[in-house]
């Protein structure tokens, strides 16, 4: 009996064994070679040392009768995904806040291709996750439906799946963070593109169809490499981190974790008095705003998303005293800071994300307004514009709003949630400046017949110097505030703490 107990302890660890990197060498250096790590590696790095509990780790593909099992359990350990709960971030969020499932698409088999019992365990998960809310990290790199699997019998299309429907289903109820290096396509491209954030490596391929299903669609022969590069992908917003490696994609999936997991106690700020100094004398001038904000969170906790997307408005998160916030500022050195139809669309999906997940919001505001003309309106601008309107409309996190330089028109409204009633608390800096449009195209709109009776050149300009400075000092900061339309002109070195007195700690 002593001895039946113990063959069947080893040969449970013979199989276990079977499922882990060292049992795989070939597949391990193939990895390797290409510069990539494998899902295991990748596994161990994101989660907290010893906390990982694994799902289905003995699974093995659909296909015992076209394979033997010996074969199936070396080429097909896990069928291809890797799942179970886990610990991230254990040593600043102590207890429930730091736990998380965790779905690792493994390319080294079958190409992370999706088949029957690779899609039951994603399915398993995420009804874990539908029952007990947590975070979900989800590494998507595969080749999308396997058409390999010969058990399955119960189906004909193979379109019984649950595994899109429940994911999406996830939506507002658990955060959902996507990580993606390699090839991902049609169904692990479906995956990653559903998820809340997303992470990718510059030697990243996504796309809803891979070359072969491109090639059946009878849409010529293109190579995976042509197919929704990082660069591409980037530039349209499908991507919101771009990281250098996998080893940097899993560092940027933990602090983009971190943001949702709640605030930290260790936390260092910048010398609030040379806030200031960031802003130009004249302002008409350009001015890094990234600087700003650096300078303005906590030391090293701005973590921008879609930078290469809609870059007139700059999104992300940031802390102050350890508080999290989602943040959105307009870059005045793109469209003059203007928000068009790509940053209304951006805006628009990361109010909705701090709303969904009750992150409060930091808004800081220098716009112009709207991007106005025609190429704008051949974008869908009213269509865009005005969604980040209902977006504003549906906030009720705290918000704060402040104003660094302009507010100008409905795109500073849009700034302050849709009114500057809106946020808990609205404020301007000194040099703040209101109005229904710019200075100066008020200013050519609204006086056009004086400035056309002037009766020369150097007396238009004048007129028009003119014109600007009693518009300007109507639309002051200080004046606005007088007549209530903000609550506060604060000093720019108060901003961290009214901001977080605001917002509440």
């Amino acid at each position: 009996m002593i001895g039946d107990k113990e063959n069947q302890r080893k040969h449970f660890r013979e199989r276990i064994e079977k499922t882990r990197d060292a049992a795989r060498p070939e597949a391990v250096s193939g990895r390797h070679e290409r510069g990539f790590r494998t899902a295991r590696e990748n596994l161990d790095d994101l989660c907290d040392e010893g906390s990982f509990v694994e799902y289905g780790q003995l699974v093995v593909a659909a296909q015992r009768s076209r394979l033997d099992d010996e074969t199936l359990r070396k080429k097909t350990p896990a069928d291809g995904v890797i799942t179970g709960l886990a610990r991230v971030n254990g040593a600043h969020f102590p207890g429930d806040d730091a736990r998380v499932a965790v779905i690792v698409n493994d390319y080294t088999v079958l190409a992370g291709t999706q088949g029957y019992f690779h899609h039951k365990k994603i399915d398993r998960m995420l009804a874990v996750v539908a029952d007990d809310p947590m975070p979900v990290i989800m590494y998507t790199e595969g080749g999308g439906g396997r058409p390999g699997d010969t058990d399955v019998k119960i189906a004909a299309a193979t379109l019984d799946v649950e595994t899109f429907a429940a994911w999406s289903s996830l939506h507002g109820q658990a955060l959902r963070i996507a990580v993606n290096n390699g090839y991902c396509f049609a169904g692990n491209a479906v995956l990653f593109g559903a998820a809340d954030l997303t992470i990718a490596t510059e030697k990243s391929w996504i796309g809803m169809a891979g070359p072969a299903m491109v090639a059946g669609a009878g849409l010529g022969e293109v190579r995976a490499e042509d197919i929704g590069p990082t660069s591409v992908q980037k530039a349209n917003g499908v991507i919101d981190l771009v990281a250098t490696d996998e080893a940097d994609a899993t560092r940027k999936a933990r602090q983009l974790l971190g943001y949702f997991q709640g605030p930290v106690k260790d936390w260092q700020e910048e010398d609030q008095s040379g806030l200031w100094d960031l802003m130009p004398r004249d302002r008409r001038y350009a001015y890094d705003v990234r600087a700003v904000i650096e300078h303005l969170a906590d030391r090293g906790s701005f973590l921008e998303i879609q930078r290469d997307f809609g870059k007139a408005i700059v999104t992300g998160f940031v802390r102050i005293e350890g508080r999290p916030l989602g943040l959105i500022c307009n870059d005045c050195r793109v469209l003059g800071g203007a928000i068009d139809p790509d940053a209304a669309v951006k805006t628009a999906r990361f109010i909705r994300l701090c709303e969904r997940f009750g992150l409060p919001i930091l808004s800081l505001c220098d716009t112009p307004g709207f991007m106005v003309g025609p190429d704008c309106e051949g974008q869908g601008a009213v269509r865009k514009m005005a969604d980040l309107m209902n977006a504003c409309a549906g906030v009720t996190v705290p918000v704060a709003c402040i104003v660094l330089r302009r507010a100008y028109g409905l795109g500073a409204m849009a700034m302050a949630m849709g009114s500057f009633r809106s946020p808990r608390f609205s404020a301007a800096w000194p040099n703040g400046e209101f109005g229904a449009m710019g200075l100066e195209g008020a200013v050519n709109l609204g006086f056009r017949k004086e400035l056309e009776a002037a009766g020369s050149e150097a007396e238009r300009t004048r007129l028009f110097d003119e014109l600007l400075a009693e518009l300007y000092e109507k639309g002051s900061a200080v004046e606005v505030a007088a007549f209530g339309e903000i609550d506060a002109v604060i000093e720019p070195e108060d901003t961290r703490q009214i901001v977080l007195k605001s917002i509440g700690h």
